[in-house]
């Protein structure tokens, strides 16, 4: 997340406006070979080992969507924003993946067709997050997964979610919380950060 972003609220951001530069952060665009394979290795222990239906809401331009394609993995990339969409669907051209324009809480997407929703640094951003929980859970077959990344970004003004609040709100949904903290490898961001980063794996 930038600095910018870090102090301005993510429904409070012009995400067309900013399509055309948010590659250029080292953890949206994965354009360093380090972060890049840092990232790669993440998913591929979040993933199943087996070829799934993998559900990105709020994908961006899609650089976590394709290292999931790249895996083996049926990508369907879900965002708000067109700029961003159009940028994911050049991605990800020649992948097994498709993106698609809607909202990430409510997005336009078939009950029970995914086996994990991944989604990085979206749900603090949404309004009633315990209920879009909810409704993502109606998304996941059984057995399904959510990978969740997030955090509390900034000092000053800090915006995100802690990780209590987070497994607060998956404890009534999932059978199986772990979390992993991420904030102490610099790869991942492109450098050192001091705050909370984290995952969390729930398995429904």
């Amino acid at each position: 997340m930038s600095d910018a972003s870090e102090r301005t609220a993510g429904a409070d951001v012009d995400w067309d406006a900013q399509a055309a530069v948010f590659d250029d952060e080292p953890d949206h665009g994965l354009r360093a070979p380090g972060t890049r394979a840092a990232w790669a290795a993440k998913l591929r222990g979040w993933l199943p080992g087996q070829p799934s239906d993998v559900l990105d809401l709020g994908c961006g331009t899609g650089s976590l969507a394709l290292l999931a394609a790249e895996q083996g993995h049926r990508v369907t990339g879900v965002d708000a924003s067109p700029a961003m969409v159009e940028r994911a669907r050049a991605k990800l051209a020649g992948q097994d993946a498709r993106v698609l324009c809607g909202d990430a809480a409510v997005p336009p997407v078939v009950e029970r067709g995914y086996d994990v929703i991944l989604v990085r640094h979206v749900l603090w951003t949404l309004p009633r997050p315990a209920e879009v929980l909810r409704h993502w859970r109606t998304l996941l077959r059984p057995g399904g997964r959510f990978v969740l990344v997030e955090g509390v970004w900034g000092s000053l003004s800090p915006v995100g979610m802690p990780v209590d609040e987070v497994t607060a709100l998956l404890a009534p949904l999932a059978g199986r919380i772990r979390v992993e903290p991420l904030s102490g490898d610099p790869l991942l961001w492109g450098k050192t950060v001091a705050d909370e980063r984290y995952a969390v794996l729930a398995e429904i």
